[in-house]
């Protein structure tokens, strides 16, 4: 099959196949890193709040090639304000499944996102599942550009391994694309979107976020994107099957996801307001 008819049935723009990572200039990786930095410490800041803490840092940036910066790295602000993962309006959006859900198992919820990794030269982005019982990273993809299809493949990869009762996004254009959906509707999953503006909505994942960037990308100095791919896949393993979890009673991911673990249903359910 041509690569012109694969994108064709992948809706990917072809370019993407042949993208090859561009220098960005010194002060635009400064401007991302500290961007990130802060963000992942607060992410309820929007655009005017973190150019106020660059220049509090002596970086001097206006809020406009702030909002710019993160709508590139896809970071949104988890409060009422500029959408930066807007949808594309012809795409659907689904309601809010999980208000008031008690999560009691395995694979009843998963959570998806999308977030920024750091090169030394440049960036990626991340696309990871976790089952929001026991925070257990069902799958991830890494890519060079925000291209949808690293997301679908990433999906893929999770439903190879189970389905889940309801898979929670943002309403950001990956997910509320018909190549995602789709992909969900066909596995009898429930589609569940975050409300605009609500800070809660997405929490287990953004927690997964600041774990990984703290304890894995901070300290890290990626000098390719097969570096990143191997060290963060490394870090993930150890994530899902070493790293101990005060909320799972110090067990892993791992041990509650695939046997609930020694613990009672009720000791570990989750429910949300």
């Amino acid at each position: 099959m041509s690569i012109t008819m694969q994108c064709e049935l992948l809706s990917l723009n072809r370019s993407g196949l042949y993208y090859v990572a561009h220098g960005a200039s010194e002060h635009d990786l400064l401007i991302k890193r500290r961007i990130d930095e802060v963000y992942t410490a607060c992410p309820f800041y929007g655009a005017r709040k973190i150019m106020a803490q660059l220049r509090t840092d002596g970086l001097l940036v206006n809020h406009k090639a702030v909002a710019r910066h993160m709508q590139e790295m896809g970071l949104r602000a988890i409060a009422p304000g500029p959408n930066l993962s807007k949808r594309t309006q012809q795409h659907a959006v689904y309601p809010y499944l999980l208000k008031g859900l008690k999560i009691e198992h395995p694979n009843q919820v998963w959570g998806v996102d999308i977030t920024y990794i750091r090169l030394r030269s440049g960036w990626m982005y991340l696309f990871a599942v976790l089952d929001w019982y026991s925070r257990f990273v069902v799958s991830w993809a890494l890519d060079l550009t925000l291209e949808i299809g690293f997301v679908v493949e990433g999906m893929k990869s999770a439903l190879a391994l189970a389905t889940p009762t309801i898979c929670n996004s943002d309403q950001g254009s990956h997910f509320t694309s018909p190549l995602y959906t789709d992909l969900l509707t066909a596995a009898n999953v429930q589609i569940s979107m975050d409300g605009k503006g609500r800070a809660l909505d997405n929490i287990f994942t953004e927690r997964l976020w600041r774990t990984v960037k703290y304890e894995e990308v901070y300290l890290k100095d990626y000098a390719s994107p097969r570096e990143a791919r191997t060290e963060i896949g490394e870090y993930l393993a150890f994530y899902n099957a070493q790293r101990l979890h005060q909320a799972l009673d110090y067990q892993t991911p791992e041990t509650v996801y695939f046997t609930k673990g020694e613990s009672s249903t009720d000791k570990n359910s989750i429910f949300l307001s």
